[in-house]
C-alpha cells in the first residue's frame, strides 16, 4: 500500500501509483476542481504526477503563493501560444513570471502595435475558454533541439544546446503549441481567466547589446476577477501619483537627453530638495554626528583595496589624468576611513559618527533608469559609526529610534524591518558574527520593531537590517539600512588605540536614513500624489488679488509671511479670480488667500485649502498662526 500524508498529518491509503490529481479527487470533488498542483515532499509538481511511494502531499490551489505563480507561469505560455496562432511566423523565446505578471520575449519582422496587443490578449480568452489540457512530455536533449529547429523555433534550439549533452528536457503542450519549460504548469488552459496584457518593451536577447532587439510583452494575471480589478485599479493610482509626470506638472525638475540618469532641478524641485537636506541636516546634529565632505574622484589604488575595483568597476564611471586612473565614487565609504585615519584615534573618541550629503555616481544600465528613482548621479543621506564591538547595539537600537521619527515626520508610519544574516562565504570569527547578529535583533526589540530574519543574506563583510517603508497605496520602498562592516577598517589599515594600548580595528556601521535623496524625494512625490505637506510645499501660500486695488495689500501680505520664513507665491496678474485660484490649484498649493475690498477693509484674508476647501474670512495673523502650527506639526 501507498502512503499519502496530508498537511493535516492524516493519511490515505492508495494500492499503487497514484496521481496528484487522482488524491485531490479521493479527498473532495471541490478540492480536485480546484487543484493547480501539489506540492510532493516540498516539491512543486503538475496535478499529473505521479506519486510512486510514500510522500507528504500539500494540494496547491490559486490561494496558495505558489498557484498564483503557475497561474502566471502558464499564462505566459497561453501568450506565446495565441501569438504563434495570430503571427505564426513570430519565434518565441523565453516567458518567466515576474512580480505581479509575467513577460514573453518574441522575434518577428515588425514591431507589434496596440492593436495587435489588444487581438492577441483576445485570443488568449478565446483558447482559454477551451479549456484544452496541459501535458506534459519529456524528451533527449539532441532530440528537442531538433524538433525545435524543424519548428522554426531556433531561438528555443539555442537555449536547448546550452544544456548538457545527454540531459533530457521537459516539453509543455496545450492544443497546437508546445514550449520548452520546467513546469509545473496548471492543467489546462481554462484555469486561466483573470489576466491582462499591458506593454510591449524591447530587450536583447539574452540581456545582451550585442544580440538582436525582441519584443517583450508584458501581461498580469490573478486567482480572480476582483483581484484583477484591485491590481488594475492600483496601478492607475499609481499612474496617477507617477513622480515623473507630477514633476512636469508641478515644474519640479526634468531629466534631459543630454545627461541620462541625471537630474535638473528646477527652482521648485530645489527647494523641496532643500526641505529634506536641511531637515536631515538637523538630524545629523542633533545625533552628535560630525559632517564632512570627500572628493568626488579617488584613485583607482583605493578602489583596488576596497574590492570595487575588481567587482564593481562596471558600475564606475572611469577617468585618467596625468597617467593615473581615477574613478568618480559610486559610495562615499572609503571617503569617510581615510578621514578618520587622520591623527590618532583613542577608545575615548569613539563612537565616531560621520555624515555626508555625499553625491555618488554609478554606471546603471540605460534600460533601468527611472525618472529621479533610478538615476546615475544621486546624493545619500550617508553615514559611518566607527565604534567598538561593546558599542554595536546601543548604536543600532539609536539609529532605529531616530529612523522611525524621521520617517514618521515625512509621513511614512507603516515600516517593515528586516535583519540578514551571515552568508556562507563570509570573514570574521563566528563570535564575532553572534555578537554582530543578536545587537541588531535586539536593537530591534529594543524599539518595539517586529521583524523578520533573512537567513544567509548578509553582506560577506557583516550582517544589516534593512528598513522597508509601505506608502499611501501599499507599496514598498527600501530605504533605509545599517550595515555592520568587520572588513573595510582591515583593508584600509584604519585603526584606535584601546584602553590598554593596544592597536585595534574599530567596527564600521554603515547607516542611511532616507537612502538617495533624489529616489526619497520620487517616493514622497508619489506618497502625497504632488501635494506635499505644508512644510515640504516648494510653495505654501499663494495670495490673490481680485482687482488691481488690492494690489498694494496683497503686497503687504506677502511680505509679512515672507518676513517669517513662509514661501509666498503674489499673483497680481489682471486675470478673473476663479482662473488664478484654479491655476493655483492645480499646482497643488496647501493655501491660497483671496483679497478683496472686504478683506482688504478688514485687514483680513479670504483662506482656502487644498482640495477646495473654504476656510473663510480669518485676520492675517490669525491665519500666520494656523500656517507655524501646521508647519511645525509637518502636517
Amino acid at each position: 500500500m501507498l502512503h499519502i500524508t496530508l498537511p493535516d498529518g492524516s493519511q490515505r491509503q492508495f494500492p499503487g501509483p497514484v496521481t496528484v490529481a487522482e488524491v485531490a479527487a479521493s479527498i473532495g470533488s471541490g478540492l480536485a476542481k480546484a487543484a493547480l498542483g501539489g506540492k510532493v515532499d516540498g516539491r512543486l509538481v503538475d496535478t499529473s504526477y505521479t506519486i510512486e511511494r510514500d510522500a507528504s502531499l500539500s494540494i496547491v490551489t490559486a490561494k496558495d503563493p505558489e498557484g498564483l505563480e503557475m497561474i502566471r507561469h502558464s499564462t505566459a505560455h497561453l501568450l506565446a501560444y495565441a501569438v504563434k496562432e495570430l503571427f505564426p511566423d513570430a519565434q518565441v523565446t523565453i516567458g518567466p513570471v515576474i512580480d505581479n505578471g509575467f513577460y514573453y520575449d518574441f522575434s518577428y519582422k515588425r514591431p507589434f502595435t496596440p492593436d495587435d496587443l489588444a487581438a492577441i490578449e483576445k485570443k488568449m480568452a478565446e483558447l482559454a475558454a477551451k479549456d484544452e489540457p496541459v501535458v506534459r512530455r519529456v524528451l533527449p536533449r539532441d532530440e528537442a533541439v531538433a524538433y525545435f529547429k524543424g519548428l522554426g523555433e531556433h531561438y528555443k534550439a539555442e537555449i536547448i544546446a546550452s544544456i548538457p549533452a545527454g540531459e533530457e528536457v521537459s516539453l509543455y503542450r496545450e492544443g497546437a503549441f508546445e514550449d520548452l519549460c520546467r513546469g509545473p504548469h496548471v492543467p489546462s488552459t481554462g484555469k486561466l481567466k483573470h489576466f491582462k496584457l499591458m506593454k510591449v518593451a524591447g530587450a536583447y536577447w539574452r540581456g545582451d547589446h550585442r544580440n538582436e532587439m525582441l519584443q517583450r510583452i508584458y501581461g498580469t494575471a490573478w486567482a480572480s476577477k476582483e483581484d484583477l480589478h484591485n491590481y488594475l485599479t492600483l496601478l492607475e493610482e499609481a499612474e496617477r501619483r507617477d513622480h515623473r509626470k507630477l514633476g512636469r506638472e508641478l515644474d519640479l525638475f526634468h531629466i534631459d537627453e543630454h545627461a541620462p540618469g541625471l537630474v535638473f532641478w528646477h527652482p521648485k524641485g530645489w527647494t523641496v530638495w532643500q526641505q529634506v537636506e536641511q531637515y536631515m541636516r538637523r538630524v545629523y546634529r542633533d545625533n552628535g554626528y560630525l559632517e564632512v565632505k570627500g572628493p568626488q574622484i579617488l584613485d583607482k589604488a583605493l578602489w583596488e583595496k576596497t574590492g570595487h575595483w575588481d567587482k564593481y568597476r562596471d558600475n564606475m564611471f572611469i577617468t585618467e589624468s596625468e597617467k593615473r586612473d581615477y574613478a568618480l565614487k559610486p559610495m562615499n565609504c572609503p571617503g569617510h576611513i581615510l578621514i578618520f585615519k587622520q591623527g590618532i584615534k583613542s577608545y575615548r573618541d569613539l563612537p565616531l559618527r560621520y555624515g555626508e550629503f555625499g553625491q555618488c555616481h554609478r554606471n546603471e544600465p540605460s534600460g533601468g533608469l527611472h525618472g529621479i528613482m533610478r538615476v546615475r548621479g544621486f546624493t545619500q543621506d550617508d553615514g559611518h559609526i566607527f565604534c567598538t564591538e561593546d558599542q554595536i547595539l546601543s548604536e543600532c537600537d539609536t539609529f532605529t529610534q531616530v529612523l522611525k521619527k524621521v520617517y514618521a515626520d515625512f509621513g511614512f508610519t507603516d515600516i517593515l524591518y528586516k535583519v540578514s544574516t551571515r552568508p556562507a562565504a563570509r570573514i570574521g570569527s563566528d563570535e564575532l558574527w553572534d555578537k554582530a547578529e543578536q545587537a541588531l535583533m535586539d536593537s530591534l526589540r529594543h524599539a518595539g520593531c517586529d521583524f523578520v530574519i533573512s537567513e544567509g543574506d548578509g553582506a560577506f563583510y557583516g550582517p544589516k537590517i534593512e528598513y522597508t517603508l509601505k506608502d499611501a497605496i501599499g507599496r514598498e520602498w527600501q530605504c533605509g539600512t545599517i550595515q555592520v562592516d568587520f572588513n573595510l577598517a582591515e583593508r584600509l589599515d584604519a585603526e584606535y588605540v584601546a584602553e590598554d594600548g593596544s592597536r585595534q580595528r574599530p567596527v564600521i556601521l554603515h547607516r542611511a536614513i532616507v537612502g538617495s535623496l533624489e529616489r526619497f524625494i520620487g517616493i514622497l512625490i508619489e506618497q502625497h500624489a504632488g501635494a506635499l505637506p505644508v512644510w515640504l510645499a516648494p510653495v505654501q501660500v499663494a495670495v490673490l488679488n481680485i482687482t488691481d486695488a488690492q494690489a498694494d495689500y496683497c503686497r503687504e501680505i506677502a511680505k509679512t509671511l515672507e518676513n517669517q520664513g513662509v514661501r509666498v507665491a503674489l499673483d497680481l496678474r489682471n486675470e478673473k479670480i476663479t482662473y488664478k485660484i484654479r491655476e493655483f490649484s492645480l499646482q497643488k498649493l496647501p493655501y491660497i488667500l483671496v483679497v478683496g475690498d472686504k478683506e482688504k477693509a478688514a485687514g483680513s484674508v479670504a483662506v482656502r485649502a487644498r482640495g477646495n476647501k473654504d476656510l473663510g474670512v480669518m485676520p492675517l495673523d490669525g491665519f500666520a498662526q494656523r500656517l507655524r502650527a501646521d508647519i511645525e506639526a509637518r502636517a
